[in-house]
């Protein structure tokens, strides 16, 4: 019965346009084109199943579809197996890497990740803030005293800081990717220890190739590395808790496993460490073996949580005080309250974004034309009985929804990328499904065809649709991040220098607020709610009488009383900047409006380039004073060609 109403749940949640529906705030507005396609994706590959049993249907008659997997003798995939498909699937996550991602850190949050990386692999928890600090802020680097440092917990860097040591951040993720193949198929073994060596090579084969995993090992994200944490914890505990005599290093190993994704992604680790702990305790309550069980997985537990503590101690100055509140405030957290983006989050916003991301992993988990989750809510349905680690899987899955339920922000970068560590349950449930058709419908063997043709057509159009669609988006996506700055330095002949980068005006108004004492929740706030030149003439005034913290506050927040009434900028080729319709731009706002027009780069990568360069923003007028602080280098203005995406880099010589 649990599993069905599961199965009900995940169907609801991922097919019905409940972010539509409810009045939450989000919205789903390609939902009836997804749809759409769903209706004839769906049609084709069943067209084809059906197609394919008529076609073998004396085949059929005569016993010809071959044995199920119930029938053959069990066994797992095999060590060899599990390694060479894990290598394999290195290697495609490498050139994923490579080819789409280019090897570069491309979201703000892997560009900033990437940064404290090499500063722990120099030795250092935090660096110096350099003044003036608005010349080198970028978002999400916590610069509000002297020391400067990522706002993310430290077990995500520390892990890209292996890669740092060699000088390629982008091998973590592959390397990474074969680990958590090799440790899915050890799980399969506690989880279907009756199935077919047949099954379970198909099952850990699905795990390597399903693309939404694949991506994601290709990026740089602290998602990959907590996942592969998290299944180091399930390995464990799967064998801390086979018999009363494991050995307690197993129970070492889970709490390690815990631990550590607990440095990464705190909210991860807690869904999977919660009922864990439960299981071992009940376990434990009569002593013995199990007792020592409980005990080992606390001290593996205890060690990572005491480095974490550590660094936050060294950085924010408090143990349990992480960069992310100093940086947004307690609206960052957990809990239904307003976000340090503006929004309130409420519960009935929360339901919307588990639909949302139920119904993206539809769609980003396999890339079929049909639904993705439609094979394990089938096999959820018809699954007859569940084992101990099935129920802890579910439980720590139903946790998982729930923490980001309760969380704010909408994490979508490469599909739904909170709900990666449900990849192994969906993968494992995606799997079940033929063996849990061949148990309901024994006789009936032209409905097993008929599922797997279907499947494999839709498999097939997925590496279709993937080659020319998918690959295409991500390797074209994001292309001013993707900026060699090495290559356009070097071919400029530009070394040593002190190079301005010239950002756009809207990146410009927001790190002038944080210079002004705004908090960056407040900032956020006040650039999607006030025109941009509004807030551009209030700066100046405020630059010039030098007035800060509460004083700018004050300056700032009545210029959001006409926030109903704003649109994206369409003169700008920022679209984040806003405009108030009919409001004449005196001449100094239309000046920054020619200036995006002209073309701007971003900052944020540059901060990884190891060229010999000190890069800073351009921030205009203000050019003596950042150079100044470099009295020994040549002074640079880094612009664009032109106001194309991806333009080539101009190097314009500022006169001392």
């Amino acid at each position: 019965m649990a599993t069905r109403l599961i199965a009900l749940a995940v169907l609801a949640l991922s097919l019905l346009p409940i972010a539509g529906w409810l009045p939450g705030g989000e919205s789903d507005v390609e939902y009836a084109a997804r749809l759409l396609d769903w209706t004839y994706g769906l049609a084709l590959c069943g067209g084809i199943g059906g197609l394919a049993v008529f076609l073998t249907r004396a085949r059929l008659a005569a016993g010809g579809e071959g044995t199920a997997d119930h029938d053959r003798p069990p066994g797992s995939a095999g060590t060899g197996f599990a390694v060479g498909v894990g290598l394999a699937a290195a290697a495609l996550y490498a050139l994923i890497a490579r080819t789409v991602f280019s090897g570069r850190p491309l979201l703000i949050d892997e560009i900033v990740q990437v940064l404290q990386a090499r500063w722990y692999a120099a030795g250092h928890v935090w660096v110096p803030t350099p003044e003036p600090r608005e010349f080198f802020s970028i978002l999400h680097l916590v610069d509000l005293g002297p020391r400067t440092y990522s706002q993310f917990p430290a077990g995500g860097p520390a892990m890209l800081a292996l890669g740092s040591l060699v000088g390629a951040e982008w091998l973590v993720g592959p390397v990474v990717g074969f680990g958590c193949v090799w440790l899915f198929a050890r799980l399969l073994r506690a989880l279907e220890p009756e199935a077919s060596r047949r099954w379970h090579r198909g099952a850990v084969a699905l795990f390597a190739v399903a693309p939404f995993g694949a991506f994601m090992f290709g990026s740089h994200m602290n998602h990959a590395t907590t996942l592969l944490w998290l299944l180091v914890a399930c390995v464990g505990l799967a064998a801390a808790a086979a018999d009363e005599t494991a050995s307690p290093w197993w129970g070492l190993l889970t709490g390690l496993g815990l631990g550590v994704a607990a440095t990464i992604r705190p909210v991860d680790a807690a869904a999977f460490a919660l009922p864990a702990a439960g299981w071992l305790l009940w376990r434990a309550r009569r002593g013995g073996k199990p007792m020592a069980v409980l005990l080992a997985s606390g001290v593996g537990v205890a060690a990572p949580l005491a480095a974490l503590l550590y660094v936050n101690a060294q950085t924010t100055g408090r143990p349990l005080l992480f960069g992310y509140d100093l940086l947004w405030g307690a609206g960052h957290g957990l809990g239904f309250h307003r976000s340090p983006w503006g929004p309130v989050h409420t519960p009935m916003r929360g339901l919307e974004l588990v639909s949302l991301y139920l119904t993206r992993l539809s769609v980003y988990l396999f890339e079929t034309p049909f639904p993705a989750l439609l094979p394990a809510a089938g096999a959820l349905w018809w699954h007859r009985t569940l084992r101990p680690l099935d129920r802890y899987l579910l439980v720590s899955a139903g946790l998982v929804l729930t923490g980001y339920w309760a969380y704010w922000h909408d994490g979508f970068y490469l599909g739904p990328r909170f709900m990666v560590p449900l990849l192994p349950v969906l993968v494992l449930w995606s799997a079940r499904w033929p063996r849990a058709l061949a148990t309901r419908f024994p006789a009936r063997p032209g409905v097993r065809r008929a599922s797997t043709v279907t499947l494999v057509a839709g498999g097939a159009y997925a590496a279709l649709s993937l080659a020319m669609v998918r690959v295409p988006q991500y390797r074209n996506g994001m292309t001013s991040m993707r900026a060699d700055i090495e290559a356009a330095s070097q071919a400029a002949d530009v070394h040593g220098a002190l190079v301005l980068v010239k950002e756009s005006w809207g990146a410009q108004l927001v790190v002038r607020m944080w210079a002004r004492g705004i908090a960056r929740s407040d900032a956020e706030v006040l650039y999607r709610n006030v025109d941009a030149c509004r807030l551009e003439l209030a700066l100046d005034s405020l630059e010039a009488a030098d007035v800060r913290g509460l004083g700018a506050r004050a300056v700032l927040v009545p210029l959001q009383s006409d926030s109903a009434r704003l649109v994206k900028s369409d003169r700008s080729p920022d679209y984040t900047e806003r405009m108030l319709p009919g409001l004449a731009y005196p001449p100094r706002c239309e000046a920054r409006i020619r200036e995006d027009q002209a073309g701007f780069s971003h900052l944020a990568p540059l901060r990884l380039a190891r060229d010999g360069n000190v890069y800073a923003r351009w921030l205009p007028g203000r050019e003596r004073e950042i150079a100044a602080r470099f009295p020994e280098r040549a002074v640079y203005l880094l612009g664009r060609r032109d106001a194309s995406v991806g333009a080539p880099f101009t190097f314009t010589r500022l006169r001392p």
